[in-house]
């Protein structure tokens, strides 16, 4: 189990660290988590993650007990333990990337713009602005996400599960570049973008779950 821990934590600092190089959150914004068992690793509140090293793992049961660490968890570790709690999430980032943020603040739901919103389960949802760190906000976000693996948080940013960080990573940078587009297509005089519909997502879905290299050869 140590080694698991250990090896989890490692990665959480490193989705980390990669959602401020690439410019998905500013400074401290935003948190990682990762699922080993019944236990939760994630990123500490107001520590900038260049600084957090191996004795800075903080760990905590799904009832939000600190189990492990020195360093006080997360505002956001409501909203992380109820998404653990009810989906089978073994990962989760979550952002303030700006595209994303912005379109949060304009729509309730994100056009289809792209066939990769079927990578997060379909038409992504916003769900209702509440306070950060509160019980009320992850209630919201649990609402948009039901039968979704992503969602936008108005005025906030957005919140990706999945069964791995890379994953939950890869997920967040498309739902931030999906956003991008929109606006982008929206931006242009007299003309409105145009959207997919559900039936095309669900043709995607289908496809995706042979795409990458595990996936068996299709037969002569």
């Amino acid at each position: 189990m140590q080694d698991s821990l250990e090896k989890a934590w490692s990665d959480v600092v490193d989705t980390a660290r990669r959602t401020v190089a690439d410019g998905l959150v500013v400074g401290t914004s935003g948190n990682v988590s990762a699922r080993v068992g019944d236990l939760v690793l994630v990123t500490p509140t107001g520590v900038p993650y260049d600084r957090l090293g191996p004795a800075d793992a903080v760990v905590v049961d799904l009832t939000g007990r600190r189990l492990m660490g020195e360093l006080r968890p997360t505002s956001e570790l409501p909203m992380h333990l109820a998404v653990y709690r009810a989906t089978d999430a073994r990962a989760i980032v979550h952002t303030h990337a700006a595209h994303a943020t912005a379109v949060s603040t304009l729509v309730d739901k994100l056009p289809v713009i792209h066939y990769m919103a079927a990578a997060l389960g379909g038409q992504v949802r916003v769900a209702d602005y509440a306070t950060y760190g509160s019980e009320r906000l992850a209630t919201a976000v649990l609402k948009a996400l039901r039968d979704r693996t992503g969602c936008l948080m108005r005025n906030h940013g957005t919140l990706v599960y999945a069964d791995t960080l890379d994953k939950a990573y890869d997920n967040t940078a498309q739902l931030e570049w999906m956003c991008r587009v929109w606006l982008l297509a929206g931006s242009a005089n007299g003309h409105e973008p145009r959207t997919l519909p559900g039936r095309e997502l669900a043709k995607v879905a289908e496809k995706l779950r042979g795409y990458g290299q595990g996936a068996p050869e299709p037969a002569d």
